[in-house]
């Protein structure tokens, strides 16, 4: 193996920036701490306010049901969760950053939820017993995660039988024309935006830059087959802008 072999094999992505995988999850712990208490208005700008309606399609497709348990991974702040919580199934919050989940439980009690389960957690290691959970999500947060293969293999391994995962996340559109459209928005006015707004464009631009390091859909789509998951598909939204991939456990 080449010396440039094996110092490919030790680094991450981290925007456009090739890193030691403990500096990205540093580095990744403080953008969000940094946005934690703008993160609304992070996906705003970042989606032109659509995020709210793919969430609510997202969990229209998860189709939670009374009794169930589910796991919303990177879920800090509250958003699947609140919107799965009226199904009647029970939810546990996990999130790594623990300034997101401190947002998101202030949330809840604005909003009067007092039954969601709210957990520190690395999608990477998780610490709940296998077959645990009768489906799992995460939405805008595995491009994020250091190690993805690991966190699809924690996802499938803390699932039942028969348990489902969904992830909402932002990807490449195939649509020539607007694509050039979304590039200029999303790399040229967002962190410029960001900064205006939150006073922070360089997590912004870190946040857009993820976003084109991350695998194309068919790509990741093999990832979570690879990682043990059957009837693997996804469903793209804006000629795959964002995308939403599912698969189960069987």
């Amino acid at each position: 193996m080449s010396k440039d072999a094996a110092v490919t094999q030790k680094t991450v992505s981290f925007g456009y920036e090739d890193v030691a995988p403990e500096e990205k999850t540093r580095r990744v712990g403080d953008v969000f701490a940094s946005v934690a208490r703008r993160y609304d208005i992070m996906n705003d700008l970042m989606s032109a306010g659509m995020h709210r309606v793919w969430k609510d399609d997202f969990v229209a497709q998860l189709r939670p049901r009374a009794g169930e348990h589910i796991l919303d991974m990177a879920g800090g702040t509250g958003d699947i969760a609140f919107r799965i919580a009226g199904s009647g199934a029970s939810v546990t919050v996990a999130d790594i950053n623990p300034h997101m989940l401190e947002v998101g439980m202030g949330r809840a009690a604005e909003r009067g939820l007092t039954s969601l389960v709210w957990r520190e957690e690395n999608a990477e290691v998780l610490s709940f017993p296998d077959r645990h959970f009768d489906a799992y999500t995460i939405a805008f947060g595995i491009r994020n995660v250091t190690d993805i293969p690991a966190a699809l293999a924690e996802a499938h391994r803390v699932l039942k039988f028969g348990g489902r995962f969904f992830c909402l996340e932002f990807s490449t559109t195939e649509w020539a024309g607007f694509s050039s459209l979304y590039d200029v928005y999303s790399e040229k006015l967002v962190p410029r935006i960001g900064q205006m707004v939150a006073g922070d464009g360089e997590s912004y631009r870190y946040l857009i830059e993820s976003i084109r390091r991350f695998p194309r859909m068919p790509a990741f789509a093999a990832m979570i087959e690879a990682a043990g998951f059957t009837r693997v598909k996804y469903r793209p939204i804006l000629g795959g802008a964002v995308a939403v991939h599912s698969g189960w456990k069987v």
